[in-house]
């Protein structure tokens, strides 16, 4: 009896192997005999999925990924070498301020992102918005860019447009006329809402206002994304705004994104630990809560919003130099500026970055003295000229590594002009917490570059190299993956992306920019999430 079953078992262990080779052999004949608009061979191929990496062709036709793999063998028009090179998913930064260079004739390539390996990036972040959306997304769309392009709903903007600067809690009118207007960006593809409750117009919001308009963004499908309240301890504290964001999370039931996360000055430093717990907590009762962060010690942002108290610039410019010029105020802002100015660890660590202001590259209390003025009336007077972008040299570097190494965390460049992060954030992440502090390994700098992201803002068609997914491509030289920008020269290109795809399309080859535009804005309401379906 036991010989009868060995015998049969024997059988169809045999039919099975033999079924198993004839269905390889046809996947490898398939593979072979499938002709390819480009295939990539020879790379250590890091799939975006936090997993150890495979050495796989890649095969693509047209926008997208056919084959994960392909044989080297296979014919296609432009077959691409990444023999002793790693290909990963192109990075998404879900933070930038790259719409002014994006809707230019001039700079719509992007090219300081994709040297970076960037092929995707967020804009209208900070409660900013698009002005006039629809007419921006044509103007797009009509010239081309180089990346894709995602967007914000900006509250800041939608408030701005329905009550202006003004101070105060909108009218029954006025909230219905800002939720519709969310809700008709949502419905042009926005990722979410965006706030920036620590500037004006945002910062004259109360949170059941915000909590109104997330509803709306999550209806869509969209997530919150927010430059809290005060990072540091302008307002209600670092803390206090991590508790409103939780706040918002479980009454709006939306996922929550929060930008460049720190902890801004010396009366914060430290209460990282104290932050991870109460994020931590809000996701353990299940709440889906996510960060991103850049890997430098100086933030940046507009004079004015550093220390100019917020209540001095509400309703307009002019409004704000007039409250300035007041005698009855003068000792109120004097006062709340000096401890503005004190958060920011005082004049010599605000640093001018705009390429517009004669000050660039000097110091507040430099300019003062060259001025022959109070550190403050300087400030003023700078403002004046133009209120230029600076950057704040206030970050503990022991609270940056600490929130990098949380699982949800991810890179975020918030690229703003002047600042090296808009030309040097990915491979400085790599080069700092990779190569020199070993904060976490290869795969999960790719991850938080790509998949984590992508995850964390529903874009099921990008992020990972998938078959179906979209082509968005790049082929890294670790050895020579070096960010170059620094604060004397924010825009010198970073080195090591030696080729980089988008949509299928070169726009790096060989280290240099194609002259391709093939990004897209990106429409939300229309991502086709089936992307194993291979048409």
């Amino acid at each position: 009896m036991n010989r009868v079953r060995h015998i049969f078992f024997s059988k169809w262990f045999l039919v099975f192997l033999l079924a198993f080779l004839l269905a390889s052999c046809s996947e490898f004949n398939k593979s072979l005999n499938t002709h390819y608009d480009v295939l990539i061979v020879g790379g250590a191929v890091y799939d975006g999925s936090n997993s150890s990496p495979k050495n796989i062709n890649i095969g693509i036709i047209e926008d997208k990924i056919i084959s994960m793999n392909a044989s080297e063998n296979s014919s296609a028009n432009h077959v691409l070498d990444a023999t002793g090179y790693i290909v990963t998913p192109g990075f998404i930064d879900p933070h930038t301020h790259a719409l002014e260079e994006l809707i230019s004739q001039n700079q719509n390539a992007n090219v300081n992102y994709l040297t970076q390996g960037v092929t995707t990036v967020f804009v209208g972040n900070d409660g900013g918005g698009i002005p006039n959306l629809e007419a921006t997304i044509s103007l797009i769309t009509k010239q081309g860019i180089g990346t894709n392009m995602g967007f914000f709903v900006g509250h800041g903007d939608v408030r701005k447009i329905i009550m202006g600067l003004e101070n105060r809690v909108p009218t029954k009118d006025e909230l219905k006329a800002m939720l519709d207007l969310t809700a008709d960006q949502m419905r042009l593809g926005a990722i979410g809402l965006s706030t920036g409750l620590y500037y004006t117009p945002g910062s004259f919001a109360e949170t059941d206002e915000v909590i109104a308009l997330a509803k709306v963004a999550s209806q869509y499908g969209g997530v919150y994304d927010t430059h809290m309240r005060d990072e540091s301890s302008y307002s209600i504290g670092l803390i206090g705004s991590i508790e409103e964001v939780i706040r918002i999370a479980k009454e709006s039931d939306i996922s929550v994104h929060i930008s460049h996360l720190k902890a801004l000055g010396h009366d914060v430093w430290g209460q990282s630990g104290a932050v991870i717990q109460l994020v931590d907590n809000a996701i353990q009762q299940g709440l889906k809560i996510t960060a991103n962060q850049y890997p430098y010690l100086a933030g940046g942002t507009r004079f004015s919003s550093v220390l100019i108290p917020a209540w001095v610039r509400a309703d307009s410019r002019e409004a704000m130099f007039d409250r300035l010029k007041n005698r009855d105020l003068q000792d109120r802002i004097h006062e709340e500026m000096v401890r503005n100015l004190n958060r920011r660890g005082g004049p010599n660590t605000m640093l001018v970055t705009s390429n517009k202001s004669p000050w660039r590259g000097m110091f507040l209390n430099e300019i003062a003295e060259i001025m022959k003025l109070d550190v403050l009336d300087a400030a003023i007077e700078i403002i004046k000229e133009g209120d230029p972008s600076i950057a704040s040299f206030m970050i503990n570097e022991n609270d940056l590594h600490v929130f990098a190494t949380q699982n949800w965390t991810m890179t975020g460049s918030d690229g703003s002009e002047g600042h090296p992060r808009k030309y040097a954030t990915y491979p400085k992440v790599f080069q700092d917490m990779v190569l020199k502090e070993r904060l976490f390994s290869l795969e999960k700098f790719v991850y938080r570059s790509s998949g984590l992201v992508a995850d964390t803002f529903n874009l099921c068609d990008r992020g990972y190299l998938e078959e179906g997914r979209k082509a968005d491509i790049i082929i890294l030289d670790l050895e020579r993956f070096i960010p170059l920008a620094n604060f004397k020269d924010p825009t010198l290109l970073s080195t090591g992306v030696i080729h980089a795809m988008v949509n299928g399309k070169q726009v790096i080859t060989h280290e240099q920019f194609t002259e391709e535009l093939p990004g897209v804005v990106i429409n939300r309401q229309k991502i086709n999430c089936e992307v194993n379906e291979i048409q």
